[in-house]
């Protein structure tokens, strides 16, 4: 059975890409292979670029895809990430999945290096951040949307085929949208931190974009729905208070200007989980970071460099209230399923899961370099956080009631009816006839294995019972998503070194 499932992934994956994945399930010393995992991670990313694919694509089923995007405003829209299963570029997924890419190059990038991926993770965050940096047309434009949910989910194509409508939406200071501007700015100024060492003009390119970004969002208050009204049944947004407080965030440590303290200083906020719509959590990680370990310019609270009081001190006591309750020792702890995987919600659950990993990993590194415990009633030493986030990455790579990984590609068993359009449908380069709008339902209904591994993909993962329904149909459980993976990356590189 195991030499049957090499076989078709072989003939799935590619032969350019299988050198640099699993086709089993590795143990070693008794743990997940983290490093395979990452390695899959990464190429999940390939998987799901839109535009003129590089030479070195490793994803080999995938053609070249939206080459037009962007023409009806007379802007290069094309390049960037189709966010999930269909072939729409949501902007304000895109912005927190390289704002995500970026901080584990940022958090980890050692980790990453010594593994032989460093290169690979910053090919992930330059490929987005190009997108965002074209993107941003304007000081006070930028394109948010290219392409329309409707239409799009209402056909089943490969990218490579797709023809519903590719119009493109844009915020501006008459029409704003001060959330999904807060966040482009946040991934770009982490994206300048990521390659900060690596290409200083671009780094700086990346940087100016993100101040201009700050400054639009700030000037200009509105959630973007209310301008682009399409993207609301898709991503809407809950506000953008998280956005600003996490690009002010961004741009502090990117430049130790006194404008972006201030703003910190000035705002606060707080919530149960960590997302793609609200970052406070984030930003709560982040300022401790910054004004802990990264910046000697920074007035440090847990060196007592920085009053322990007003909204900085709020901002770190709401990052320990958050993280009390992820170790089940707060006062409303995060409901643990009977197989052990943190739950939040019944639609991509593994996206607040990857995400909460992730801070829990990054901010055991920031407590173990401050010689720092967290108190939830008693000590936790940063050891206790890893544990949590190495638990959650174990589940999701098979240690859970169904001894199934839910990132696809990786493992024994895992998902093989993902709901993604790509995977889904025959490959452009094994048959190039067109695969119509409706015509493509014919493999939608299916009940057989997608013929294309889109490895390293993360489903949405399974209920509060811990079951999961391996069907096309099930896009709550069984859709991936770049906001999903992304955080992931951090966490298996963190995990790789241990």
């Amino acid at each position: 059975m195991e030499m049957r499932r090499a076989a078709r992934l072989l003939a799935a994956v590619g032969l350019a890409a299988l050198c640099c994945i699993a086709i089993s399930s590795r143990v070693v010393d008794g743990k997940p292979d983290y490093r395979d995992a990452l390695a899959s991670s990464l190429l999940y990313f390939e998987g799901q670029r839109s535009g003129k694919l590089p030479a070195d694509q490793r994803v080999t089923w995938r053609g070249d895809s939206a080459l037009h995007d962007g023409e009806d405003h007379g802007v290069d829209l094309t390049g960037g990430y189709y966010d999930s299963g269909d072939n729409v570029k949501f902007g304000l997924p895109m912005a927190f999945t390289v704002t995500m890419l970026a901080w584990s190059v940022v958090e980890f990038e050692r980790h990453l290096d010594a593994v032989g991926e460093l290169r690979h993770a910053l090919a992930a965050v330059r490929w987005g951040a190009d997108y965002l940096a074209r993107a941003h047309a304007g000081d006070e434009v930028l394109y948010v949307q290219v392409g329309e949910g409707a239409s799009d989910h209402a056909c089943w194509q490969r990218p490579e085929d797709m023809d519903t409508p590719r119009a493109s939406f844009a915020v501006d200071a008459a029409r704003p949208g001060s959330d999904v501007a807060g966040e482009t700015a946040a991934a770009l100024a982490a994206a300048a931190l990521a390659f900060r060492h690596v290409d200083a003009a671009y780094a700086n390119e990346l940087l100016a974009h993100a101040e201009k970004l700050f400054s639009f969002a700030t000037n200009h208050r509105g959630l973007y729905q209310n301008s682009v009204p399409c993207v609301a049944a898709f991503y809407g947004s809950s506000g953008d208070e998280d956005e600003l407080l996490w690009a002010a965030a961004w741009l502090y440590i990117a430049t130790g200007a006194e404008v972006y303290k201030s703003y910190i200083c000035q705002h606060s906020g707080s919530a149960q989980s960590f997302s793609w719509d609200n970052k406070f959590v984030g930003a709560q990680t982040l300022i401790a970071k910054a004004i802990v370990i990264v910046l000697i310019r920074a007035q440090l609270i847990l060196e007592g460099k920085l009053p322990n009081e007003g909204h900085a001190a709020e901002m770190r006591s709401n990052l320990d209230e958050f993280l009390c309750d992820l170790m089940q020792r707060g006062t409303g702890n995060v409901k643990l399923t009977a197989g052990g995987m943190l739950w939040w919600q019944a639609w991509n659950n593994l996206q607040a899961v990857t995400s909460a990993s992730f801070v829990l990993a990054a901010h055991a590194d920031h407590l173990a370099a401050a010689g720092a415990t967290l108190r939830c009633g008693g000590e936790l030493a940063p050891s206790d956080l890893v544990a949590v986030a190495r638990s959650q990455a174990d589940y999701i790579l098979g240690a859970n009631p169904r001894k199934m990984s839910y990132m696809v590609g990786h493992g024994a068993a895992f998902p093989e009816e993902v709901h993604h359009r790509g995977a889904s449908l025959p490959s452009i380069k094994s048959c190039p006839e067109k695969i119509t709008c409706k015509g493509g339902f014919e493999y939608f209904n299916k009940n057989s294995p997608n013929p294309n591994v889109i490895v390293g993909a993360i489903v949405g993962g399974p209920d509060e019972s811990d079951q999961y329904n391996d069907s096309r149909e099930n896009y709550q459980q069984g859709e991936p998503s770049t906001v999903t993976v992304a955080p992931m990356v951090g966490v298996l590189a963190r995990l790789s070194q241990d």
